[in-house]
């Protein structure tokens, strides 16, 4: 709990992809934020991940294909990209070869 006050939690996302490329927005209605994902392995469905009460969405842009989502509560942080790894889950297909999604790269803290 202290950690998170003083600190503050960063979890970086990674898009990983064979082909078709991931992208990612942030969409802002009303006082939320909303992460849209488009052009998952092709498809024309967007994907969208409502992030929760006291998390930030960043988009890196230094590092290419990568997202940082932080906060003061782990949990709220944590949930939020269990969210967005979840939305990008290929289904239907063989897993072993089908490896594209957005994955949690590193956890630290935002200071």
């Amino acid at each position: 709990m202290i950690t998170g006050v003083t600190k503050g939690f960063k979890y970086k996302m990674r898009f990983c992809y064979a082909h078709f490329p991931i992208n990612v927005t942030s969409v802002k209605e009303g006082a939320k934020d909303i992460v849209e994902i488009r052009n998952f392995l092709g498809e024309k469905k967007v994907r969208r991940v409502e992030l929760l009460d006291g998390v930030q969405y960043f988009r890196t842009a230094d590092v290419k294909d990568q997202i940082e989502i932080s906060g003061n509560d782990v949990a709220k942080v944590s949930l939020s990209c269990a969210q967005i790894r979840q939305a990008t889950s290929v289904r239907n297909k063989d897993i072993r070869k089908f490896l594209d999604g957005i994955y949690v790269s590193e956890k630290t803290n935002v200071v």
